[in-house]
């Protein structure tokens, strides 16, 4: 298990890789790579998620023991996808971070994108998800606590980043139709998208509202029995 250890490293990898260097990959496998190379910037995308997770390890055994439980709930969430019409993903991405880190957070989101495509199917659409994803559970790292101690942040949380998930594979769309980025293009997808933007901020309620706390429940008891 790789560990850095250099603090000032960590911090400066843990804004430009979810900030800069994942968007960075997201955008230019779009417009750069053609369509039978998606899989490999997704794996891109995946390389460096997992570089990202590596900078919250403290230690090599505490780093093994959140590994084990970011890979717990990236099984369920990518199970969860199976559910029609709702999905889980965001809510567990959301829970992941809150109690094991933005780090952990990006991570289950990201690899819950790629990991669920196999079956769904992997496209240049797939990096552009587990950014979404990912971004949406590092920021719930970041407020945490807050997030922790109020319950209507959570929900209103959950919501908007229903509304960000959409807002994000908007711009994928515009790349996707165009050559480049055209903001007439990008409101009217994000127009169109309206329906499924309300069924992600949906869903996103639903399940923080019910899985929230029996879920935060057991991770923070599973933080407390293994030191993570």
């Amino acid at each position: 298990m790789i560990v850095i250890k250099n603090h000032k490293v960590k911090r400066i990898l843990r804004i430009i890789i979810p900030l800069v260097l994942i968007p960075a990959v997201a955008v230019c496998g779009s417009v750069l790579f053609s369509e039978q190379k998606h899989i490999f910037v997704s794996l891109v995308v995946a390389f460096f998620s997992l570089v990202l997770f590596i900078t919250g390890f403290e230690r090599k055994m505490t780093g093994t023991r959140r590994m084990v439980l970011v890979a717990v709930m990236t099984a369920i969430s990518v199970l969860g996808r199976f559910i029609p019409f709702f999905k889980p993903i965001t809510a567990l991405t959301v829970i992941t971070a809150m109690y094991l880190g933005g780090e952990a957070g990006f991570l289950v989101g990201s690899l819950s994108a790629l990991l669920s495509n196999f079956y769904f199917g992997q496209g240049p659409w797939t990096a552009f998800q587990m950014l979404a994803w990912g971004l949406i559970g590092y920021v719930a790292g970041l407020i945490a606590e807050r997030l922790k101690s109020n319950r209507a942040l959570l929900l209103t949380y959950g919501v908007l980043s229903g509304v960000a998930f959409s807002l994000i594979m908007d711009v994928w769309t515009v790349l996707w139709y165009s050559a480049g980025f055209d903001l007439e293009l990008y409101f009217a997808s994000i127009t169109a998208a309206i329906p499924h933007t309300i069924l992600y901020a949906v869903s996103n309620f639903v399940f923080l509202y019910f899985l929230a706390k029996p879920f935060g429940d057991k991770l923070e008891r599973m933080k407390i029995k293994y030191g993570v």
